[in-house]
């Protein structure tokens, strides 16, 4: 019986602290300009790395630009939808 309460304890826990990864998603809208920029600004990116994601983003729909937990990600998140960006946290 306490092993079973320590086995959910456990798997309560794993849930709770897994890593969250902010999306962001391709658009016709913005230019490359415009998300290197709100990248770098947002989600604290290098140049290089701001480019190689808006890249990825272009060409494959979609880009993992950011991970942690659910509380840090939101407020990043937020700020690129304010730029009318369109992004997600995901498991």
């Amino acid at each position: 019986m306490f092993e079973e309460q320590v086995d959910e304890v456990i798997q309560r826990n794993e849930k709770v602290n897994k890593e969250k990864y902010l999306i962001l998603f391709n658009d016709d809208v913005n230019t490359f300009d415009d998300v290197i920029e709100a990248l770098i600004e947002v989600c604290e990116h290098d140049p290089l790395q701001a480019e190689q994601c808006t890249l990825i983003t272009h060409y494959k729909g979609k880009c993992s630009v950011k991970e942690g937990s659910f509380k840090k990600l939101r407020p990043v998140c937020e700020g690129l939808h304010d730029r009318g960006l369109s992004a997600k946290i995901e498991d």
